[in-house]
């Protein structure tokens, strides 16, 4: 007998009304020894199954608890009580895993409220939880939407290496990776670590993006993206920062810094609808979650819209281009600038813009999603294109309500003297990065490309606001439990 999922059940009911058949799940509730909420994690919605009890033994009864796992077969018949459209009339049922009741106290499973920070204690458990179903299986189809949209638009899918001997952002702050017994590590003749005996002979670490090698891909394959896990060593508690996350990273050839700002709007205005045409169970749920969390807060600072009236205007309304020199003037001429009430002080060109001024510019100044563009070279990065007045360069932040930079992005720089010369000015070593500056001997072109980080992205979409919680097992400072 052809067994299905609680998801094709509920959605396609009436090819099997009136049909055995087989379905598998954990017990969400037993209500009067008679009705079992079954859920399979196919979806946020539960079946209904009706049991006589008459017509089974009294021992399997006893085991339909709260986190049992059944195999239950039966007839698909529509419900006669309110709350589903169908239900299932049970005629066997296999217990598949038992419930330990002593244990189960001891979980998040017990049906109570737990806090997030309860619920991340248990990171092992939480995916059974109705929160945790949702914001997985919204991060799931966001990132088949990331394919699909790149596929779509003739982009070729990149691995870029885990592990490398390159900084691509000079940070400083990567993961090292080595072989040697920590206990014994070999020296040379000055004391320093002899990397030379290493497994890679040289001092390697934990990549911070694919984005260099992505580069060199694109000057071959024309449009290429990466997709796949960075690491940060940066002693950061906040709720914006992770020390493992998920990076998605395209590279053009023949892009400027303007197609790559479309590039990015396009993009994620396409991810974002698909979720709203594909999540629309999990997004109603956690929009009611978001409007119970926004009554806690006073009232000043509750959110103006529901979660999936944010989504779908973000979706449909054309993002603000601003100069990073326009946003430092409205941001210096503001009130909370001029007040105080901004804990970074803009005082002057140049600042380094933080979350706080990034919420601003987007939540109160143009109440939109925002794109910052032309950056002072000093705060932005070696490889970002040099523009005409020696001052700026041609890098793009994409700004979004809630979150502050969600993609971060720039026209790379092409031209190998100008290149050469910044990597010499911000102190990156040529030797290291030889292959990177090849690159540009060999039919060198105008290219672009940004980075997304995917934890970010789901934060927004689900109405999360720690990012611990959308990803199915956090890393960060002290905690790399499961």
């Amino acid at each position: 007998m052809e067994k299905r999922t609680v998801k094709d059940i509920l959605e396609g009911y009436k090819k099997v009304l009136h049909h055995d058949i087989t379905v598998q799940g954990w017990v969400r509730a037993f209500r009067s020894n008679r009705f079992i909420a079954l859920n399979d994690g196919s979806t946020i919605n539960n079946l209904q199954i009706v049991v006589d009890f008459e017509n089974f033994d009294e021992a399997i009864i006893k085991q339909i608890n709260t986190a049992s796992s059944l195999k239950i077969t039966g007839e698909v018949v529509e419900s006669q009580g309110a709350g589903q459209t169908v239900e299932i009339l049970a005629k066997k049922i296999v217990i598949l895993g038992d419930n330990f009741s002593e244990e189960l106290q001891k979980t998040i499973l017990q049906p109570k409220k737990h806090s997030l920070e309860k619920l991340r204690e248990e990171a092992h458990l939480r995916f059974r939880t109705n929160l945790f179903g949702a914001i997985f299986r919204v991060r799931s189809a966001v990132s088949f939407a990331i394919h699909e949209f790149f596929n779509k638009n003739q982009f070729f899918y990149i691995h870029t290496p885990i592990i490398t001997g390159a900084d691509a952002e000079g940070a400083g702050e990567m993961f090292g990776v080595t072989n040697f017994d920590l206990n014994n590590i070999p020296r040379d003749e000055n004391g320093d670590i002899d990397f030379e005996q290493d497994f890679f002979a040289r001092k390697t670490s934990l990549t911070v993006s694919g984005q260099l090698e992505a580069e060199t891909a694109a000057m071959g394959l024309g449009r290429v993206y990466t997709f796949g896990p960075t690491f940060r060593a940066e002693n950061s508690n906040t709720t914006r920062h992770l020390a493992e996350f998920w990076m998605v990273e395209p590279e053009v050839a023949f892009n400027n810094l303007e197609d790559n700002i479309d590039l990015a709007e396009n993009f994620l205005k396409y991810v974002i609808k698909y979720v709203l045409e594909n999540c629309k169970d999990d997004l109603e749920f956690l929009d009611k979650r978001f409007a119970e969390e926004q009554k806690q807060k006073p009232e000043k600072e509750r959110a103006k819209e529901g979660l999936i009236e944010k989504l779908e205007k973000v979706a449909e309304k054309r993002f603000k281009r601003v100069s990073y020199t326009e946003a430092i003037e409205i941001l210096m001429n503001s009130k909370e600038n001029k007040k105080g009430k901004f804990q970074f002080p803009v005082e002057h060109w140049g600042t380094d813009l933080q979350s706080e001024h990034e919420r601003f510019l987007v939540e109160k100044h143009f109440e939109s999603p925002v794109v910052l563009f032309d950056y002072p070279k000093e705060i932005k990065a070696f490889y970002m294109r040099l523009n005409e007045d020696g001052k700026t360069v041609a890098a793009m932040d994409v700004l979004f309500p809630g979150i502050g930079e969600i993609i971060g992005g720039s026209q790379r720089e092409e031209r190998i003297d100008v290149l050469k010369q910044k990597m010499k000015e911000m102190h990156v070593d040529e030797d290291e990065l030889w292959w990177y500056i090849d690159t540009r001997k060999f039919g060198s072109v105008p290219h672009a490309g940004f980075g997304l980080g995917l934890e970010r992205l789901v934060l927004f979409v689900t109405g999360m606001t720690n990012i611990r919680d959308v990803i199915p097992f956090p890393r960060t400072p002290k905690s790399a439990e499961f």
